[in-house]
């Protein structure tokens, strides 16, 4: 028996508010109902992995096609990549994207198939509109329905929603608040009512998530330009914490044992705190400054597995840096992109949705 065939867009009024760990649940949700799906983001953001005669495929849409063996005729290419060169490109040729037809290319390259066809827009209501790929042109240009997650901190978070709202219209059909500090989810509950009386009709409540804001080792030395001094092979570990080594050892110890999965940043020259962070729940050791650690702190991260780095900005810089990708890294590791499916599945109820779509 044939399905029917429908289009979804993903998207969010601002970046990093979740769309990545939505796509999971959502595609994740496809697969338990047995429906074929593919995913494709019309605007490419990440290319790191893109060969130089490959399809213009993003690195998220190739992720999610590992994740769920997607035949390759499910992995949708994009037709532009967002990226410094090319935004200078279209702008120098000094006029508008003509959206109407470039949304007419898209939806020409997609064709119709079966099942879902899920694409994730760029990360707010303004980004891709120099290409004619904003969310708005893409929801008005293929006649096609958006989802939006969106991160909520409280009642005033509503206002970017308003926005979407306002120039979506219809086509919004709701919306999935992400990111809720778990102590202010009675509060969120609470303002469910208000957000359904002004049109918003919410799926669900996704608590923050300290896995789903983790970085990898080897995103932290990329981004500090670190040389690992030990432990190459341990890049893939994940960092859900930051502790910074400054008081005195007892004070030190005692703070690291209630921590969990830490990236500790501490002077080169303090072996003392060096030596307490490696003996508690550390997933890597940065050492700042000019001075190198003594041989036997080498040999005793490398005899507790935990990589050691070295960075040459001061510990502010290095915190800063830190602090900054902590929530904005890509959904890149399995066991963070089968924890989002499980999040969503737990706390979202789609089942309005896939009754509109016709499924």
């Amino acid at each position: 028996m044939g399905y029917p065939s429908a289009t979804l867009l993903v998207g969010s009024c601002e970046p990093f508010s979740g769309k990545s760990a939505l796509v999971m649940g959502l595609a994740q949700q496809f697969r338990n109902r047995g429906l074929p799906f593919r995913y494709g983001k019309p605007l490419a953001t990440s290319l790191e992995q893109q060969g130089a005669s490959e399809p213009l495929i993003d690195d998220d849409v190739r992720f999610v096609g590992e994740f769920f063996s997607l035949p390759e005729a499910a992995l949708l290419t994009s037709l532009k990549a967002i990226a410094p060169a090319t935004a200078e490109q279209q702008l120098l040729t000094g006029h508008e994207v003509d959206a109407a037809a470039v949304s007419k290319e898209l939806a020409a390259m997609l064709g119709v198939a079966e099942g879902i066809t899920l694409l994730e827009a760029a990360g707010s209501l303004s980004e891709g509109l120099l290409f004619g790929l904003s969310l708005p042109q893409l929801a008005t240009g293929l006649n096609a329905p958006v989802l939006i997650a969106h991160a909520w901190e409280d009642a005033r978070s509503v206002e970017p929603l308003l926005q979407a709202k306002a120039q979506l219209g219809n086509q919004l059909l709701g919306v999935v608040l992400n990111n809720i500090d778990p102590a202010q989810i009675e509060a969120a509950q609470r303002a469910v009512p208000g957000l359904e009386a002004l049109g918003l009709h919410v799926y669900g409540l996704l608590p923050r998530s300290p896995l789903l804001r983790s970085v990898t080792v080897g995103e932290l030395v990329q981004r500090l330009g670190a040389e690992m001094l030990c432990c190459r092979e341990r890049k893939d570990l994940l960092v859900e914490t930051l502790s910074i080594g400054a008081m005195n050892v007892n004070s030190a110890m005692e703070f690291f044992r209630r921590q969990r999965n830490m990236a500790v940043v501490t002077g080169a020259d303090r072996t003392d705190i060096q030596l307490a962070a490696l003996e508690s729940s550390t997933q890597c050791l940065i050492l700042t400054g000019a001075a190198d650690p003594l041989p036997q702190l080498v040999s005793r991260a490398q005899e507790l597995d935990v990589p050691l780095l070295k960075v040459n900005h001061d510990t502010l810089t290095t915190v800063a840096v830190i602090e900054k990708a902590f929530g904005h890294v890509r959904l890149h590791e399995t066991v963070k992109a089968s924890y989002a499916a499980r999040m969503v599945a737990e706390h979202c109820a789609f089942e309005p949705l896939f009754k509109r779509l016709g499924f």
